[in-house]
């Protein structure tokens, strides 16, 4: 087998129809050879059990069969009906719907995930005013975001990254919507070598059954496994060769 390298610069303009297409094609088959990964299995936990004690009105959008959130006493909001069925058999409350347009009231919640979403989409301006429309002030706001246009590869565009963000971008993002950033902390499950994504990518163009099998039964399982402690920090001051972030952000404006 020849595996080509598949580096590349930034993609081509894409509309919401091309990205929302790819990410459901992608995703609804990722999922539907998944299984549930529950929420204490992930690094997040210590923080999201924290802030689940403060808190009784929660939103995660866009989980899969990921959930960081307890499924219990969660609205799960997904756009793949197996992820959402899958939720639903694991007793989680769930609607289908897009971060664009959530079907709930003004200030429904006090704490908001949003992991791995807002690369995925054109409009991030619209996607964040909908999370803030429907956290209340003084609520809590998980994201996740992949940082750096410059470490753009192919594999970002296989999967339906739109974008990645400068830091001062997200930062910027986040202040127009209310939101500022508390703490911070390197995030994600990426390998670091790029020959790994490659062949992984390979697999999943050329024997892509193949290849849902090793990432589900495999790779999925030993990541969890193996993932470090997350170390925050206060604000927000990623290093250099930071390839993801998670931050723990506060609404301060109604």
């Amino acid at each position: 087998m020849t595996v080509a390298s598949f580096t590349s610069g930034p993609p081509a303009p894409r509309t919401d129809a091309d990205l929302i297409g790819s990410n459901k094609r992608f995703y609804d088959a990722l999922w539907s050879e998944a299984k549930l990964f529950a929420p204490d299995r992930f690094n997040t936990w210590p923080l999201v059990s924290e802030l689940a004690a403060q808190t009784s009105r929660r939103l995660e959008v866009a989980p899969g069969l990921r959930p960081r959130l307890p499924l219990a006493d969660t609205q799960f909001v997904d756009l793949s009906r197996p992820a959402l069925a899958e939720l639903s058999r694991h007793g989680a409350r769930v609607a289908n719907a897009m971060i664009g347009a959530l079907p709930f009231r003004d200030a429904s919640f006090d704490f908001v995930c949003a992991f791995d979403i807002l690369e995925h989409v054109v409009d991030d301006e619209g996607a964040l005013g909908e999370l803030a429309r429907v956290a209340e002030p003084g609520a809590r706001l998980l994201l996740s975001v992949p940082l750096h246009p410059e470490a753009w590869t192919a594999f970002d565009d296989f999967v339906g990254h739109y974008r990645r963000y400068e830091p001062e971008a997200i930062r910027a993002l986040l202040a127009r919507h209310g939101f500022t950033i508390e703490r911070s902390a390197v995030y994600g499950m990426q390998p670091k070598s790029s020959k790994l994504l490659d062949i992984g990518q390979w697999y999943l163009t050329h024997q892509r059954a193949r290849a849902m099998w090793w990432y589900n039964k495999v790779f999925m399982p030993l990541g969890v496994r193996f993932q470090k402690p997350l170390a925050f920090t206060p604000g927000f001051a990623p290093g250099p060769g930071v390839d993801e972030v998670l931050l723990v952000c506060r609404k301060t404006q109604a």
